[in-house]
């Protein structure tokens, strides 16, 4: 079935000229698509009524969703949060292959039947309220693909240890954890539970994880290649830095069955195992219109964070989320009717949320520039530097994954 986006963006192509600066020409259609798609559609969110929107939140489908916390919360911040995802061995699909938060879900613990996982091949993602309150965890999980030599298969520690840390933080009760609820405790709930768990004998991944609190704070674990960045108003606020052993070779969480162990005891060699108190820890202020991406591997080996911030940048000023003026880039006066769900009213066609439109340009992006033989990516640049004999040239095929959050401020 055609995309309705791809549909709906050449119908706003051809009769309307709203922020047409910000169309281009890409690989993929799926930044522009999005530009032209928010635009149009905002003024009938602006004429909705509260009450449909309140009915609509309570539904549980996969486009149906509400940023906002609980309605007993007296936060100051939301975060209107999306991911989107592509196996490396399937087409991309922009329509099904997006992930819209819904705080009121209910979150169960491990899904052990692969059939019910996201169609993210090794990656894995999650994001999940913590508890009733305000906050919100989230993260991305990049299973070590080397494992699949051993005949294990690498996506069952990476999407199992997702799922973990998303009930953790769902089930969380104050008190009850020493320390209380952060990115690198959530990190070490997850490991501890995945490792206790008889179905997965051995695996791993990298990590990265964030907790975004009611009053505007951020923190982020980050262990290994996958990574964030924090976007504000047109320009990169602040952004993790991998963590390697050496080139290609990532810090990774590992369950090592004790006979791997013992084999590499007896021949001299080395198991990576690395564990969440090493993961770099660092704490951030939100503003309201801040724009937080984590993603794995398969986004940072084919885009820079220059090249995320300008997909971003179309996205949000040609929704007019950011908008320029006589005094430079800020955020527009609507931003919070852009991350609120779809009320029905407007058709099937209607957009999900900015973010989602956020995580499918970074990751259709991603994609294209992943299988584009004729532009070196940052892997191919990185290759080129320290092999320089490999030849590599243009991106690197992976799986590729992507959270995107958008800060709100209340009465903003």
């Amino acid at each position: 079935m055609a995309s309705p986006l791809r549909s709906v963006a050449f119908t706003a192509g051809r009769t309307a000229n709203l922020y047409n600066e910000v169309v281009y020409t890409s690989h993929t259609s799926v930044t522009r698509t999005v530009s032209l798609r928010l635009s149009r559609q905002f003024s009938s969110r602006q004429t909705s009524r509260p009450s449909q929107r309140i009915r609509s939140h309570q539904q549980t489908s996969l486009k149906s969703f509400h940023t906002s916390p609980p309605a007993q919360s007296n936060s100051k911040f939301t975060y209107g949060i999306a991911a989107s995802f592509s196996a490396k061995d399937e087409r991309y699909n922009l329509d099904t292959n997006v992930f819209n938060f819904n705080p009121y879900n209910r979150i169960l613990a491990r899904r052990k039947d692969k059939r019910t996982r996201p169609r993210s091949g090794q990656d894995a993602f999650f994001i999940s309220r913590v508890d009733n309150t305000p906050d919100v965890a989230f993260g991305i999980a990049d299973g070590v693909g080397g494992w699949a030599d051993s005949g294990v298969d690498p996506a069952d520690f990476a999407h199992g240890f997702c799922d973990y840390m998303a009930h953790a933080a769902y089930t969380y009760e104050a008190g009850k954890w020493k320390g209380g609820m952060g990115a690198r405790a959530l990190m070490q709930r997850g490991y501890e539970d995945i490792c206790r768990d008889n179905t997965v004998l051995a695996g791993g991944s990298t990590a990265c994880v964030g907790v975004a609190r009611g009053d505007g704070g951020l923190e982020i674990a980050n262990l290994g290649d996958s990574g964030f960045v924090q976007l504000r108003l047109n320009a990169i606020h602040s952004a993790s830095e991998p963590q390697t052993h050496a080139f290609n070779t990532p810090y990774q969480l590992s369950i090592v069955p004790e006979k791997v162990l013992a084999q590499a005891a007896a021949f001299g060699g080395e198991q990576l195992r690395d564990f969440p108190k090493d993961a770099n820890v660092s704490q951030h202020k939100l503003r309201h219109g801040d724009v937080i991406v984590l993603a794995s591997d398969g986004v940072w080996d084919n885009l820079s964070s220059q090249e995320i911030l300008k997909i971003v940048s179309r996205i949000m000023l040609g929704a007019r989320a950011w908008e320029h003026t006589e005094d430079g880039v800020h955020v527009g006066k609507s931003l919070n009717q852009f991350i609120l769900a779809d009320d029905g009213t407007s058709g099937a066609e209607e957009i999900p949320s900015l973010q989602s439109f956020l995580a499918v340009g970074i990751t259709g992006e991603a994609k294209a520039a992943s299988v584009n033989t004729k532009k070196d990516g940052p892997f191919a640049k990185e290759v080129q530097k320290y092999y320089p004999y490999e030849n590599w040239k243009g991106g690197k095929v992976d799986d590729i994954c992507v959270v995107v959050a958008v800060v709100c401020e209340e009465g903003k």
